[in-house]
């Protein structure tokens, strides 16, 4: 008889704890069960409540030569002419004996662009070691301590092409073609100016330049453009980025080190 009682107590314990196990699995499975409820509630845009996204969406983007074909032209700009070495006057307060990217510039063109002593394209006395076609334009992607201005990787639509580093402009260099009465003249992008240094929604945006002394000036020319367009001071003309490869042959192609001279 109690060989009989102790089994019956073995199997009541051990019915017993199967019931609790499985009440404890039924609650323990009711908490998951609300655990991924809560977690499909909080994250909608998942497929699965663990996190994973969804897998990679294709995106298509234009080519980069679409997306420089279409940057658009600055119409109605009034243009100023300024020149290497040029010192500074009232409506021009910076000496251009430097540039924005160049410290050396004028040592570096080979001396003085004089804007009314010509030698063709060129000033009269010697070859410039650089182009003689140049503008420039008043932005400056290269901020005071050498590091490039926060916006400038968003607002320059070749910034990550041409990037090589802080403190190296991506600007400098940059093609661009002025247009004046039927005349189209390319020149590289050596200086900023006029006046402003930072009117990026002007120059790659859809702002016209800033008021300043100078009409509103939105743009300066070197002699030898002044002179290819045939144009004075203070008038108005279109201008546009352009690639290199979208250059055609002229006066202001391949000027090379040492001679400067465009070669055929």
């Amino acid at each position: 008889m109690h060989l009989h009682r102790l089994a019956f107590g073995i199997t009541a314990v051990a019915l017993l704890g199967t019931a609790v196990g499985a009440r404890l699995s039924d609650r323990v499975s009711g908490a998951h069960e609300r655990f991924l409820d809560n977690r499909r509630a909080a994250l909608p845009a998942l497929s699965d409540p663990y996190g994973v996204p969804n897998s990679a969406r294709i995106v298509s983007e234009n080519s980069r030569e679409a997306m420089r074909d279409s940057l658009p032209w600055k119409r109605n700009v009034t243009a100023t002419v300024f020149w290497v070495g040029e010192l500074p006057t009232e409506n021009n307060p910076t000496p251009n004996t430097n540039s924005a990217w160049d410290q050396n510039w004028q040592e570096n063109f080979g001396g003085y662009d004089q804007p009314d002593r010509r030698n063709g394209w060129s000033p009269a006395g010697f070859s410039p070691q650089l182009n003689p076609f140049y503008i420039a334009l008043p932005y400056n992607d290269v901020a005071k301590g050498g590091v490039h201005r926060p916006e400038a990787s968003e607002v320059i639509p070749w910034f990550w092409e041409d990037y090589r580093g802080d403190g190296i402009s991506v600007c400098k260099g940059r093609w661009v073609a002025i247009h004046y009465e039927g005349r189209v003249c390319y020149a590289q992008w050596e200086d900023v100016g006029p006046f402003e240094v930072d009117h990026w929604q002007y120059v790659f945006g859809k702002e016209s330049p800033r008021a300043n002394r100078n009409k509103s000036a939105g743009i300066d020319l070197s002699p030898a453009v002044r002179d290819f367009l045939k144009l004075r001071s203070g008038e108005r003309v279109e201008w546009r980025f352009m690639e290199e490869r979208q250059v055609p042959s002229g006066p202001w192609r391949d000027w090379t080190g040492s001679l400067a001279l465009p070669q055929p």
